[in-house]
């Protein structure tokens, strides 16, 4: 009667799943590479955070966070080099548009950071008054925020070939406005959350600047989303762990969530989380060249990109369809988009399945 036990227990022990039956959690860790847009800095506190607090591996991730610089995270993704990304939206569904099958699975920061910013002593006080002036902006698709609010204003711009005379001259810098900012520019683009402090650290104190937030003038296009490939939503066996490409999104998503929404609340942690991770870009310049009071103010204007909109209303992650709506719509009326892009941009089932919320 006891070996029959024994023989039944192992037996028993023989046939049980890859995953534990209960929880669904893979037995192994499963792989997974997110792609950042930028270098380790509190932009990314969320997912650092999922890291540190064991997040991701309670879902049964073992998540590699890569840097990438000024590149675009849409190659490494498109390309299988990374599973998962973060990018802005102008830059993922231009990507749609030349064919390269991203998908965006949820919308992280609800309002846009970026700002053009001036001396005050320039007098410019409204858009309309950067006719005639010199404009430091970003390259690779960065530069489409800048475009989008001087068009608004019926201003023109260098970076447009068909314009003969253009009434605003766009000089494209390397993101660091010390190498611009102010003796060849007259305004320059710069992030809530960054670069605007990094011009405080050269000396021009808040009170000596004027600051033209994007977002003030109706020009919200969105920036930190997590998108994937459609190839990797279509697996069935993501990395032969038993899992679907879409149960690890579902997984990713809802472990980042918890992750941003932890960092919010708690962001004098979450900045000693980001700390170790930092290198030379963390530390702001100039006065400000210091990592912890850079990377604090950082974390606070990050915060307030997150809790608005959607995450206000307890939908974290959640793309408002009447702000991607104005987004395409905008970028049209710009001539980056030739057409709506096709439904498959943005697959809203991978937030209801990481959310439980419709």
């Amino acid at each position: 009667m006891k070996k029959f036990a024994l023989l039944s227990a192992l037996l028993g022990l023989a046939l049980l799943p890859t995953a534990n039956a209960q929880s669904g959690t893979p037995a192994k860790p499963v792989q997974v590479r997110l792609q950042l847009k930028w270098f380790p800095q509190a932009q990314f506190a969320g997912f650092f955070v999922a890291q540190a607090k064991g997040y991701f591996k309670a879902e049964g991730l073992d998540v590699q966070l890569l840097p990438i610089g000024d590149q675009s995270p849409i190659q490494t993704v498109s390309t299988g080099a990374a599973d998962f990304g973060t990018t802005w939206i102008t830059d993922l569904l231009t990507a749609r548009q030349q064919g390269l099958p991203v998908v965006h699975i949820a919308q992280l920061f609800q309002k846009s950071g970026f700002t053009l910013v001036s001396l005050k002593s320039s007098k410019m006080t409204k858009p309309a008054d950067f006719k005639g002036k010199r404009v430091g902006v970003w390259p690779s698709g960065n530069e489409y925020p800048a475009i989008a609010l001087m068009k608004k204003y019926g201003l023109t711009t260098s970076l447009d070939s068909t314009v003969s005379n253009p009434s605003v001259q766009a000089v494209t810098y390397p993101f660091d406005p010390s190498i611009v900012f102010p003796d060849k520019v007259d305004l320059v683009s710069a992030m809530t959350y960054n670069e605007v402090d990094q011009i405080v650290g050269l000396g021009y104190t808040m009170d000596k600047l004027r600051i033209f937030k994007a977002s003030d003038y109706g020009i919200n296009l969105l920036e930190d989303l997590m998108f994937t490939s459609q190839k990797v939503l279509d697996d069935k066996n993501f990395k032969g762990s038993g899992l679907s490409g879409r149960e690890v999104a579902a997984r990713l998503v809802r472990a980042s969530i918890k992750g941003w929404n932890y960092a919010v609340k708690n962001q004098a942690e979450a900045v000693n989380i980001v700390l170790p991770l930092c290198g030379n870009t963390c530390k702001g310049s100039g006065t400000r060249a210091d990592a912890k009071g850079h990377q604090t103010w950082q974390m606070a204007e990050i915060a307030k990109l997150y809790n608005s909109g959607p995450t206000l209303s307890g939908r974290a992650g959640y793309l408002d369809p009447a702000v991607y709506k104005s987004n395409v719509t905008l970028l049209k009326s710009l001539g980056i988009l030739k057409t709506d892009p096709a439904a498959g941009a943005v697959d809203y089932t991978i937030w209801q399945a990481a959310t439980g919320k419709k």
